[in-house]
C-alpha cells in the first residue's frame, strides 16, 4: 500500500519530540476523555496532526498549542491526512462522520481518496461498521477496527492497550501511529473482530463493577461492614485492580476512580446483546445485565461513571 505523503516539521512539544515527523499525516476526529491523550501522544512522536472537536474548544486549543492544525471541517481534514483516526462516543457519531451530517461539507467518504486508511477505536456495534467497512473499502479506503482498553490516565501517558482488526500488512503500516499511544498492541483478526473482542471484554468488566456494587449495597441492607467484605475480597482469588478501583473507591467515598460512565457501559452492553442475537450460546446474564443499567440510567446516574451504580436502588 503506497501513500502520497511528503515528510512535515511540527513544533516541539518537548525534548522528547522529534524534529522530523514520521511520513504518515494523521487526523484525530473526537478529543474526550481519551482522545486528547492519544493526540498528545501523537504529537509527541513527531505526527503531523490535523484535529476536529467538538463543542468544547479546551482539548483543541490544547493540543493547537502543541502543534496539532485545528482543521475546522471535517472535509479539510479528510483531504489533507492519510490516516484518520476516530475517537468518539459510538456507531451514531461514528456514522455520521463516514456518510456526512449534512452540514453542506460531506463526510469522509465523500472526500477520501484511494490510499488512505480509517481507523475507529471508539467502541462499535459491529454491525454498523460492516456497512461502513464495505462503503469505504469501494472507495478505495481501509477501514481498521481498534477499540482501546485502559482509562484516560492511560491514554495521557501514551500506554493505552489497542485491539485491533486488521491484515497483518495494513496492521505494520499503523502499527507506528498505534504505538505512539498504545503500550499493547493485541492484534486480533481481520476487520471487525476486534470490536467483537472489545464488547466481550467490556461485558466482563461491567458485568464485574455490576456484581461488586451490588455486593456493596447488600453488605449495608444485611448489617455487613463494607470494609470487611471489601478486606475479604482482596486477600482471596477475587483481589485484582478492579476491585480495588471499584470496592476500595467507594469504601473511601470516591466514585470517579473508574472513569468509564454508566451511559456508556449501557451502550456497550447493548452492543453486546445486539452481536450476541440469534446464538444459542448467549448468557442470559447480559439481559439482567441491561436491566441493572437501565435503571441506573432512569435514575439520573447515566453521566455518573460506573462506580456509581453502587447509589442504584
Amino acid at each position: 500500500m503506497t501513500f502520497a505523503c511528503t515528510n512535515h516539521k511540527v513544533h516541539r512539544m518537548s525534548s522528547e519530540a522529534t524534529t522530523e515527523s514520521p511520513a504518515l499525516r494523521i487526523g484525530l476526529i473526537g478529543l474526550g476523555l481519551m482522545g486528547h491523550g492519544i493526540g498528545r501522544n501523537l504529537l509527541k512522536h513527531g505526527f503531523a496532526l490535523h484535529v476536529l472537536g467538538n463543542r468544547n474548544r479546551q482539548p483543541v486549543d490544547s493540543l493547537v498549542q502543541l502543534g496539532a492544525t485545528d482543521a475546522k471541517r471535517l472535509g479539510a481534514l479528510t483531504r489533507e491526512v492519510d490516516v484518520i483516526v476516530l475517537c468518539v462516543t459510538g456507531s451514531p457519531a461514528v456514522e455520521s462522520l463516514v456518510y456526512g451530517n449534512n452540514d453542506g461539507d460531506g463526510g469522509i467518504l465523500a472526500n477520501a481518496r484511494p490510499g488512505q486508511i480509517v481507523i475507529d477505536c471508539s467502541t462499535s456495534d459491529p454491525k454498523s461498521s460492516v456497512g461502513i467497512h464495505r462503503d469505504l473499502l469501494a472507495a478505495g479506503v481501509t477501514f481498521v477496527d481498534a477499540p482501546l482498553g485502559r482509562t484516560p490516565r492511560e491514554a495521557e501517558a501514551g500506554t493505552l492497550n489497542v485491539m485491533v482488526g486488521a491484515t497483518a500488512e495494513v496492521l505494520e503500516t499503523i502499527r507506528p501511529v498505534l504505538a505512539a499511544f498504545a503500550e499493547n498492541i493485541i492484534h486480533v483478526g481481520d476487520v471487525l473482530s476486534a470490536q467483537k473482542v472489545k464488547l466481550i471484554n467490556n461485558f466482563v468488566v461491567v458485568g464485574t463493577v455490576a456484581l461488586i456494587t451490588e455486593a456493596l449495597r447488600t453488605c449495608d441492607q444485611v448489617g455487613v461492614d463494607r470494609k470487611i467484605l471489601h478486606a475479604l475480597m482482596s486477600k482471596g482469588p477475587l483481589n485484582s485492580a478492579l476491585l480495588q478501583m471499584t470496592a476500595e473507591e467507594i469504601i473511601k467515598g470516591n466514585h470517579d476512580a473508574m472513569k468509564f460512565s454508566i451511559s456508556n457501559a449501557h451502550k456497550d452492553i447493548s452492543y453486546f446483546n445486539t452481536m450476541a442475537e440469534g446464538h444459542a450460546e448467549a448468557s442470559s446474564m447480559s439481559g439482567d445485565l441491561i436491566k441493572v443499567l437501565d435503571t441506573a440510567v432512569a435514575q439520573g446516574l447515566g453521566d455518573s461513571f460506573l462506580p456509581s451504580l453502587v447509589k442504584a436502588a
